[in-house]
C-alpha cells in the first residue's frame, strides 16, 4: 500500500491524518522501495538509532541520581552503582553504550567511504552524518568528565587547554568554558547540562538525515542509481526490516558480553581514583574512539598547529564529495581505490594504537607518518586515483550481475557515456 492508496477509515483517523499525517508516514516507511541487494553493511543505520536511543533512555535514569559538583560527582557515581536497583547495570550499558555507538558509527563511516555513498546526490545526507559525529564527539567528551575522576579532571584540563592556543581569544575561550580560572564546579556544572542536551541535538539532526536519505533513495553496494519501484527494488518491510532486526540482535549480544562480562575493558582504571587537581597521571589518554584524532594532535610540535592539524582532520571530511573524481561510486568496480581504502584503515588503526602511547620515540615517528598519510590520502590520492584509475566494467542494473554471471563491459561503456 502506497501514501496515495491510504484512506482512513474512520472520520476521527481522516481528520487527524488531514492535520498530522503519521499514519501516511508509517505506510511511506513499510512501502519504501528499497535496493533489494542491501548487503549487512548498511544494518549500521537501524544500529545506530538504536544506541543513540539508549544512551537517551539510560542517560535520563542517571541524571536523576548524579550530582553534578565538584565535591559530589564522584561519591553521586558510586552510589549508583552500589545503592540504586539496578544502577551498577544502567551505568554499564550507558558508559559501554558510548563505546558501541562509535564502533557503530566508525563502520558506517568507513562503508560509506568504500560504496561511495558519499557522493552526488548524497552530499548533503554525508554533511548531516558528519554534524552528528560531531556532536557524538563533544557529548561522548563531556559524558567522560562527568565521573569526575583521575582521568575525567586531567581529560578535561587537557583539552580545554588546547583553546588556548587561538591566538587573540584562546584565553578568553578557555575561560569561559572553565567557568573559573580552572577546571572545577562551574566546569563540571557545564558539562553535566551540555551533555544532556546534545543527544536531544543528536536526534534532531538524526531525523533530518533520514528524511534527507529518503529523497534520492538509498545508496548500494553496486553503487549504480535505480528507478524507484522496480524490479531492483523491495518494500522496506519485511525485507530490509528482518534484516535489521537479526543485525541488531548479534549487536545486542556483543554489547552484552561487555556489559556482563568486561564493563570496565574500554575504560581507564585511572578513573576510579577521586580527581586530585595536585597529582598528574603519568599518561593521560582520551577515550579509545578519540585515539586517532589524539595522536594527530600529538604528532605537532606547535600546539597550534597540533589543534588546527586535529580538527582539520574532521573537517576535511565535509568536502570529501568533492575530492573524490572517479566518475564511479563503489570500490567494488576500482580496484587501484580499494587498496587505497585498507591502506586508510589500517592508518587509522595505527594512529588509534599510537594515541594510547606515550608521545615519544617510535611512537611519535608512526604519528606522523600516520598523520601525513591521512591527509595526502583525501588531498592528493583519491582525486588523482579518481582521474587515472581504468574502472572494471559497471552493471547496468542491480539484477544485471546475477542474471547474467557478471557485468558486461559493453554495457559498461554505456554507463560511462551517460555520465
Amino acid at each position: 500500500m502506497s501514501d496515495q492508496e491510504y484512506i482512513p477509515k474512520s472520520k476521527a483517523a481522516k481528520w487527524f491524518n488531514d492535520r498530522l499525517p503519521l499514519l501516511t508516514l508509517g505506510a511511506h516507511l513499510t512501502d519504501y522501495p528499497t535496493p533489494k541487494n542491501l548487503n549487512y553493511w548498511w544494518t549500521f543505520g537501524g544500529i545506530l538509532t538504536f544506541c543513540l536511543i539508549t544512551q537517551i533512555v539510560t542517560g535520563i535514569v542517571l541524571a536523576m541520581h548524579y550530582v553534578a559538583h565538584a565535591d559530589l560527582a564522584f561519591g553521586s557515581v558510586e552510589h549508583i552503582m552500589r545503592n540504586v536497583n539496578y544502577g551498577w547495570l544502567i551505568r554499564y550499558i550507558h558508559s559501554n553504550g558510548a563505546s558501541m555507538f562509535f564502533l557503530a558509527v566508525y563502520i558506517h563511516i568507513f562503508r560509506s567511504l568504500f560504496y561511495g555513498s558519499y557522493k552526488s546526490p548524497r552530499e548533503i545526507i554525508w554533511i548531516l552524518g558528519l554534524m552528528i559525529y560531531l556532536l557524538m564527539m563533544a557529548a561522548a567528551f563531556l559524558g567522560y568528565v562527568l565521573p569526575w575522576g583521575q582521568m575525567s579532571f586531567w581529560g578535561a584540563t587537557v583539552i580545554t587547554n588546547l583553546f588556548s592556543a587561538i591566538p587573540l581569544v584562546g584565553e578568553s575561550i578557555t575561560t569561559w568554558l572553565w567557568g573559573a580560572y580552572s577546571v572545577d564546579n562551574p566546569t563540571l556544572n557545564r558539562f553535566f547540562s551540555l551533555h544532556y542536551l546534545f543527544p536531544f541535538l543528536i536526534l534532531g539532526l538524526v531525523v533530518l538525515h533520514i528524511w534527507a536519505l529518503h529523497i534520492p533513495g538509498n545508496n548500494n553496494p553496486v553503487g549504480i542509481d535505480i528507478k524507484k519501484p522496480s524490479k531492483d527494488t523491495v518494500p522496506f518491510h519485511p525485507y530490509i526490516t528482518i534484516k535489521d532486526a537479526f543485525a541488531l540482535l548479534v549487536f545486542m549480544i556483543i554489547f552484552a558480553g561487555f556489559v556482563f562480562f568486561t564493563p570496565n575493558v574500554l575504560g581507564h582504571s585511572d578513573n576510579y581514583i577521586p580527581a586530585n587537581p595536585l597529582v598528574t597521571p603519568a599518561h593521560i589518554v582520551p577515550e579509545w574512539y578519540l585515539l586517532p584524532f589524539y595522536a594527530i594532535l600529538r604528532s605537532v610540535p606547535d600546539k597550534l598547529g597540533g589543534v588546527i592539524l586535529m580538527f582539520s582532520a574532521i573537517f576535511i571530511l565535509f568536502v570529501l564529495p568533492w575530492l573524490d573524481t572517479s566518475k564511479v561510486r563503489s570500490a567494488v568496480f576500482r580496484p587501484i581505490y580499494r587498496q587505497f581504502f585498507w591502506i586508510l584503515v589500517i592508518d587509522v588503526l595505527m594512529l588509534g594504537y599510537v594515541g594510547a602511547m606515550p608521545a615519544e620515540g617510535v611512537y611519535l615517528v608512526l604519528a606522523r607518518v600516520g598523520t601525513i598519510y591521512y591527509f595526502l590520502h583525501f588531498i592528493l590520492i583519491l582525486p588523482v586515483v579518481g582521474l587515472l584509475e581504468k574502472t572494471d566494467p559497471v552493471p547496468m542494473s542491480i539484477s544485471e550481475p546475477v542474471m547474467t554471471g557478471g557485468a558486461e563491459p559493453s554495457l559498461a561503456r554505456k554507463l560511462n557515456e551517460k555520465v
